[in-house]
Protein backbone atom coordinates (compact mmCIF):
# COMPACT_ATOMS: atom_id res chain seq x y z
CA UNK A 1 0.00 0.00 0.00
CA UNK A 2 1.20 3.33 -0.82
CA UNK A 3 1.82 6.24 1.54
CA UNK A 4 -1.03 8.44 -0.42
CA UNK A 5 -3.18 5.19 -0.13
CA UNK A 6 -2.41 4.84 3.76
CA UNK A 7 -3.30 8.23 4.34
CA UNK A 8 -6.48 8.74 2.69
CA UNK A 9 -7.38 5.28 4.17
CA UNK A 10 -6.47 6.73 7.82
CA UNK A 11 -8.30 10.39 6.74
CA UNK A 12 -11.65 8.35 5.79
CA UNK A 13 -11.20 5.98 9.15
CA UNK A 14 -11.17 9.47 11.11
CA UNK A 15 -13.97 11.27 9.33
CA UNK A 16 -16.31 7.85 9.98
CA UNK A 17 -15.14 8.14 13.36
CA UNK A 18 -16.19 11.51 13.34
CA UNK A 19 -19.87 10.98 12.47
CA UNK A 20 -20.25 8.12 14.69
CA UNK A 21 -19.70 10.15 17.22
CA UNK A 22 -22.13 12.85 16.11
CA UNK A 23 -24.43 9.69 15.53
CA UNK A 24 -23.58 8.91 19.32
CA UNK A 25 -23.23 12.10 21.12
CA UNK A 26 -26.85 13.72 22.05
CA UNK A 27 -25.78 17.20 21.18
CA UNK A 28 -25.93 18.49 24.98
CA UNK A 29 -29.24 19.32 24.34
CA UNK A 30 -31.41 19.81 28.07
CA UNK A 31 -35.03 18.65 26.87
CA UNK A 32 -36.33 18.73 30.76
CA UNK A 33 -39.52 20.69 30.51
CA UNK A 34 -38.89 22.85 32.90
CA UNK A 35 -35.36 23.78 32.14
CA UNK A 36 -34.59 27.82 31.99
CA UNK A 37 -33.89 29.44 28.72
CA UNK A 38 -32.52 32.27 30.04
CA UNK A 39 -32.32 33.74 33.66
CA UNK A 40 -36.01 34.35 34.93
CA UNK A 41 -37.20 32.23 31.77
CA UNK A 42 -38.34 28.78 33.02
CA UNK A 43 -40.77 26.85 31.36
CA UNK A 44 -43.19 24.16 32.86
CA UNK A 45 -44.16 21.98 29.89
CA UNK A 46 -47.39 20.51 30.36
CA UNK A 47 -50.04 18.55 27.87
CA UNK A 48 -53.50 18.17 27.58
CA UNK A 49 -56.12 16.18 25.49
CA UNK A 50 -58.88 18.51 23.57
CA UNK A 51 -61.71 16.99 21.21
CA UNK A 52 -59.34 17.52 18.33
CA UNK A 53 -56.01 16.26 19.82
CA UNK A 54 -53.27 16.65 22.31
CA UNK A 55 -51.67 19.54 22.61
CA UNK A 56 -48.37 20.58 24.60
CA UNK A 57 -48.25 24.11 25.90
CA UNK A 58 -46.35 26.47 28.24
CA UNK A 59 -48.82 29.39 30.71
CA UNK A 60 -46.43 31.50 31.99
CA UNK A 61 -47.66 34.68 34.33
CA UNK A 62 -50.55 34.32 37.18
CA UNK A 63 -52.14 37.70 36.38
CA UNK A 64 -52.97 39.81 33.32
CA UNK A 65 -54.97 39.39 29.72
CA UNK A 66 -53.67 36.40 28.05
CA UNK A 67 -51.00 36.52 24.78
CA UNK A 68 -50.88 33.51 22.83
CA UNK A 69 -47.76 33.06 21.17
CA UNK A 70 -47.49 31.27 18.02
CA UNK A 71 -44.15 29.90 17.40
CA UNK A 72 -42.06 29.53 13.48
CA UNK A 73 -40.84 27.10 12.16
CA UNK A 74 -38.14 24.68 13.67
CA UNK A 75 -39.44 25.87 17.16
CA UNK A 76 -42.07 24.49 19.73
CA UNK A 77 -43.72 25.75 22.79
CA UNK A 78 -39.93 27.04 24.20
CA UNK A 79 -40.03 29.12 21.23
CA UNK A 80 -42.81 30.37 21.42
CA UNK A 81 -42.21 31.65 25.05
CA UNK A 82 -39.15 33.40 24.50
CA UNK A 83 -40.03 34.83 21.78
CA UNK A 84 -42.86 36.67 23.62
CA UNK A 85 -40.93 37.08 27.03
CA UNK A 86 -41.30 41.12 25.52
CA UNK A 87 -44.62 40.88 27.20
CA UNK A 88 -44.06 39.15 30.23
CA UNK A 89 -44.51 42.07 33.14
CA UNK A 90 -47.77 42.97 31.50
CA UNK A 91 -49.65 39.67 29.85
CA UNK A 92 -49.57 36.38 30.85
CA UNK A 93 -47.70 33.86 27.94
CA UNK A 94 -49.51 31.21 26.44
CA UNK A 95 -47.12 29.20 23.99
CA UNK A 96 -48.47 26.08 22.35
CA UNK A 97 -46.23 23.53 20.40
CA UNK A 98 -47.86 23.47 17.21
CA UNK A 99 -48.80 19.64 15.51
CA UNK A 100 -45.62 18.03 14.14
CA UNK A 101 -43.53 20.07 17.19
CA UNK A 102 -42.06 18.59 20.24
CA UNK A 103 -45.26 16.52 22.32
CA UNK A 104 -47.59 17.91 19.80
CA UNK A 105 -48.26 15.48 17.57
CA UNK A 106 -48.76 15.86 13.88
CA UNK A 107 -51.68 14.21 13.66
CA UNK A 108 -53.80 16.95 15.90
CA UNK A 109 -53.81 19.16 13.07
CA UNK A 110 -51.98 19.36 10.20
CA UNK A 111 -53.53 22.23 7.47
CA UNK A 112 -53.59 26.05 9.47
CA UNK A 113 -57.25 25.88 9.31
CA UNK A 114 -56.92 22.27 11.33
CA UNK A 115 -54.17 23.82 13.33
CA UNK A 116 -56.12 27.15 14.41
CA UNK A 117 -59.27 25.29 15.67
CA UNK A 118 -56.80 22.83 17.88
CA UNK A 119 -55.84 26.58 18.93
CA UNK A 120 -59.47 27.25 19.85
CA UNK A 121 -60.04 23.91 21.44
CA UNK A 122 -56.90 24.51 23.69
CA UNK A 123 -58.48 27.76 24.83
CA UNK A 124 -61.56 25.74 25.80
CA UNK A 125 -59.58 23.11 28.01
CA UNK A 126 -57.69 26.06 30.16
CA UNK A 127 -60.87 28.53 30.55
CA UNK A 128 -59.61 31.16 28.33
CA UNK A 129 -62.29 33.20 26.64
CA UNK A 130 -60.40 35.67 24.35
CA UNK A 131 -56.55 36.26 23.74
CA UNK A 132 -54.41 38.60 22.31
CA UNK A 133 -52.11 36.83 19.27
CA UNK A 134 -49.08 37.04 18.40
CA UNK A 135 -47.60 35.05 15.19
CA UNK A 136 -44.22 34.95 14.45
CA UNK A 137 -42.95 33.72 10.65
CA UNK A 138 -44.17 30.35 9.44
CA UNK A 139 -46.54 30.39 12.68
CA UNK A 140 -48.23 33.98 11.50
CA UNK A 141 -50.11 31.45 8.91
CA UNK A 142 -51.51 30.14 11.71
CA UNK A 143 -52.19 33.22 13.81
CA UNK A 144 -53.83 34.82 10.90
CA UNK A 145 -56.14 31.69 10.04
CA UNK A 146 -57.07 31.65 13.86
CA UNK A 147 -57.81 35.10 13.79
CA UNK A 148 -59.82 34.56 10.54
CA UNK A 149 -61.72 31.48 11.93
CA UNK A 150 -62.19 32.32 15.32
CA UNK A 151 -63.05 36.38 15.25
CA UNK A 152 -64.67 36.32 18.92
CA UNK A 153 -61.51 34.71 20.33
CA UNK A 154 -59.08 37.49 19.50
CA UNK A 155 -58.62 41.18 20.91
CA UNK A 156 -55.52 42.09 18.98
CA UNK A 157 -53.34 40.29 16.57
CA UNK A 158 -49.43 41.16 16.18
CA UNK A 159 -47.60 39.47 13.11
CA UNK A 160 -44.02 39.69 13.52
CA UNK A 161 -41.44 38.51 10.05
CA UNK A 162 -44.92 36.92 9.28
CA UNK A 163 -45.54 34.63 6.16
CA UNK A 164 -48.62 35.94 4.46
CA UNK A 165 -48.27 34.34 1.04
CA UNK A 166 -48.14 31.26 -0.45
CA UNK A 167 -44.23 29.71 -1.04
CA UNK A 168 -43.45 26.78 -3.17
CA UNK A 169 -41.22 24.52 -1.29
CA UNK A 170 -37.80 25.52 -1.18
CA UNK A 171 -34.59 23.74 -1.60
CA UNK A 172 -31.65 24.35 1.04
CA UNK A 173 -29.86 27.63 0.39
CA UNK A 174 -27.06 28.61 3.16
CA UNK A 175 -25.52 26.00 4.73
CA UNK A 176 -26.75 26.76 8.32
CA UNK A 177 -30.28 25.72 6.73
CA UNK A 178 -28.79 22.75 5.11
CA UNK A 179 -27.47 21.65 8.35
CA UNK A 180 -30.54 22.13 9.93
CA UNK A 181 -32.25 19.66 8.06
CA UNK A 182 -30.70 16.37 9.60
CA UNK A 183 -29.47 15.43 13.00
CA UNK A 184 -25.77 15.02 12.19
CA UNK A 185 -26.20 18.66 11.07
CA UNK A 186 -27.34 20.22 13.64
CA UNK A 187 -24.58 18.57 15.95
CA UNK A 188 -22.11 19.89 14.18
CA UNK A 189 -24.03 23.54 14.17
CA UNK A 190 -23.82 22.88 18.29
CA UNK A 191 -19.79 22.43 18.12
CA UNK A 192 -19.62 25.34 15.64
CA UNK A 193 -21.49 27.28 18.08
CA UNK A 194 -18.92 26.23 21.25
CA UNK A 195 -15.91 26.46 19.13
CA UNK A 196 -16.89 29.67 17.30
CA UNK A 197 -19.93 31.02 18.20
CA UNK A 198 -18.90 34.38 15.43
CA UNK A 199 -19.22 31.92 12.60
CA UNK A 200 -22.59 30.89 13.47
CA UNK A 201 -24.04 33.88 13.98
CA UNK A 202 -22.37 35.61 10.68
CA UNK A 203 -23.87 32.12 8.89
CA UNK A 204 -27.07 32.42 10.71
CA UNK A 205 -27.31 36.49 8.99
CA UNK A 206 -26.59 34.89 5.57
CA UNK A 207 -29.59 33.06 6.20
CA UNK A 208 -32.34 35.86 7.83
CA UNK A 209 -31.07 38.97 6.06
CA UNK A 210 -30.18 40.56 2.59
CA UNK A 211 -27.50 42.61 4.82
CA UNK A 212 -24.02 43.46 2.57
CA UNK A 213 -21.07 42.05 4.27
CA UNK A 214 -20.16 45.28 6.14
CA UNK A 215 -23.97 45.33 7.79
CA UNK A 216 -23.59 41.72 8.24
CA UNK A 217 -20.16 42.29 10.21
CA UNK A 218 -21.86 45.25 12.19
CA UNK A 219 -24.60 43.41 13.16
CA UNK A 220 -22.53 40.00 14.06
CA UNK A 221 -20.29 42.32 16.80
CA UNK A 222 -23.57 43.40 18.00
CA UNK A 223 -25.10 40.12 18.81
CA UNK A 224 -21.81 38.78 20.08
CA UNK A 225 -21.54 41.49 22.44
CA UNK A 226 -23.87 39.96 24.15
CA UNK A 227 -24.76 36.49 22.94
CA UNK A 228 -27.05 34.88 25.27
CA UNK A 229 -30.44 35.59 23.47
CA UNK A 230 -29.23 33.99 20.49
CA UNK A 231 -28.20 31.12 22.18
CA UNK A 232 -31.22 30.72 23.90
CA UNK A 233 -32.92 30.85 20.50
CA UNK A 234 -30.74 28.45 19.19
CA UNK A 235 -31.37 25.79 21.96
CA UNK A 236 -34.93 26.26 21.35
CA UNK A 237 -34.81 24.66 17.59
CA UNK A 238 -32.88 21.32 18.71
CA UNK A 239 -33.61 18.68 18.82
CA UNK A 240 -34.30 18.29 14.80
CA UNK A 241 -35.75 14.96 15.06
CA UNK A 242 -38.59 16.82 17.25
CA UNK A 243 -39.17 19.74 15.49
CA UNK A 244 -38.81 17.93 12.17
CA UNK A 245 -42.45 16.76 11.72
CA UNK A 246 -43.61 20.26 12.28
CA UNK A 247 -40.53 21.70 9.83
CA UNK A 248 -41.46 19.85 7.24
CA UNK A 249 -45.50 19.69 7.48
CA UNK A 250 -44.94 23.79 7.28
CA UNK A 251 -43.23 23.24 3.82
CA UNK A 252 -45.95 21.65 2.39
CA UNK A 253 -49.00 23.97 4.31
CA UNK A 254 -46.93 26.99 3.21
CA UNK A 255 -48.56 26.50 -0.76
CA UNK A 256 -51.72 28.04 0.96
CA UNK A 257 -52.52 31.65 1.80
CA UNK A 258 -54.20 32.59 4.78
CA UNK A 259 -57.71 34.02 4.88
CA UNK A 260 -56.19 37.61 5.64
CA UNK A 261 -59.18 39.26 4.03
CA UNK A 262 -61.56 37.36 6.88
CA UNK A 263 -59.74 39.12 10.15
CA UNK A 264 -61.91 41.73 11.84
CA UNK A 265 -59.85 41.86 15.00
CA UNK A 266 -57.01 45.20 15.35
CA UNK A 267 -54.06 43.91 13.48
CA UNK A 268 -50.11 45.44 13.44
CA UNK A 269 -47.85 43.92 10.99
CA UNK A 270 -44.34 44.06 11.71
CA UNK A 271 -41.56 43.77 9.28
CA UNK A 272 -37.43 44.02 8.45
CA UNK A 273 -37.14 45.75 4.94
CA UNK A 274 -34.04 43.53 5.05
CA UNK A 275 -35.57 40.19 5.84
CA UNK A 276 -33.75 37.47 3.81
CA UNK A 277 -35.95 34.30 5.23
CA UNK A 278 -39.45 35.86 4.80
CA UNK A 279 -39.30 38.71 2.05
CA UNK A 280 -40.62 42.22 3.08
CA UNK A 281 -43.63 41.65 0.27
CA UNK A 282 -45.39 39.68 2.60
CA UNK A 283 -45.48 42.06 5.13
CA UNK A 284 -46.96 44.74 2.89
CA UNK A 285 -49.19 42.34 1.22
CA UNK A 286 -50.59 40.87 4.98
CA UNK A 287 -51.09 45.57 5.26
CA UNK A 288 -52.80 45.40 1.76
CA UNK A 289 -55.24 42.74 2.74
CA UNK A 290 -56.12 42.39 6.24
CA UNK A 291 -58.29 45.80 6.56
CA UNK A 292 -57.39 48.41 8.93
CA UNK A 293 -54.35 46.66 9.89
CA UNK A 294 -51.55 48.92 11.20
CA UNK A 295 -47.80 48.34 9.90
CA UNK A 296 -44.14 48.95 11.97
CA UNK A 297 -41.59 48.58 9.36
CA UNK A 298 -38.19 47.72 10.89
CA UNK A 299 -36.00 49.76 8.36
CA UNK A 300 -32.83 48.06 7.51
CA UNK A 301 -33.34 45.19 9.42
CA UNK A 302 -33.45 41.20 9.35
CA UNK A 303 -35.82 38.66 10.05
CA UNK A 304 -34.34 38.20 13.97
CA UNK A 305 -34.05 42.19 14.34
CA UNK A 306 -37.18 42.64 16.45
CA UNK A 307 -35.22 40.55 19.53
CA UNK A 308 -31.26 40.68 18.00
CA UNK A 309 -30.82 44.22 16.38
CA UNK A 310 -30.01 47.87 18.07
CA UNK A 311 -33.77 48.71 17.21
CA UNK A 312 -35.14 45.71 18.68
CA UNK A 313 -36.31 47.72 22.39
CA UNK A 314 -38.22 49.99 19.92
CA UNK A 315 -39.81 47.58 18.36
CA UNK A 316 -40.72 45.84 21.20
CA UNK A 317 -42.25 49.09 23.17
CA UNK A 318 -44.35 49.64 20.02
CA UNK A 319 -45.75 46.12 19.78
CA UNK A 320 -46.60 46.54 24.14
CA UNK A 321 -48.31 49.74 23.47
CA UNK A 322 -50.19 48.18 20.85
CA UNK A 323 -51.63 45.74 22.91
CA UNK A 324 -51.95 47.58 25.83
CA UNK A 325 -54.03 49.96 23.64
CA UNK A 326 -56.49 47.47 22.67
CA UNK A 327 -56.50 45.18 26.20
CA UNK A 328 -60.03 44.62 26.97
CA UNK A 329 -61.16 45.37 30.15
Amino acid sequence: MTAVRRTALAALMVAALAVAALLVWDGGIDTDPRRELLPGVRLDLREVQTPLGVVEYDLAGMHGPVVLSVHAGLGGADQGRLFADFLRADFRILSPSRPGYLATPLESGRTAQEQADLLAALLDELGIDRVGVLGVSAGSTVAYTFAARHPDRVWALVSIGGVSRPRPPREPGSPVRTAFLNSVGQKLVRLTATLSPRTLVAGTLDETSTFTDEQKAERTAFIMNDPALFTAMLDTTFPYPDRSPGTRNDAVQAATEPPLDRIVAPTLVVHGTHDGDVAFEDGVHAVERIPGAERYWMDGDDHLGFWLGPAAGRAQATVRGFLHRLTPP
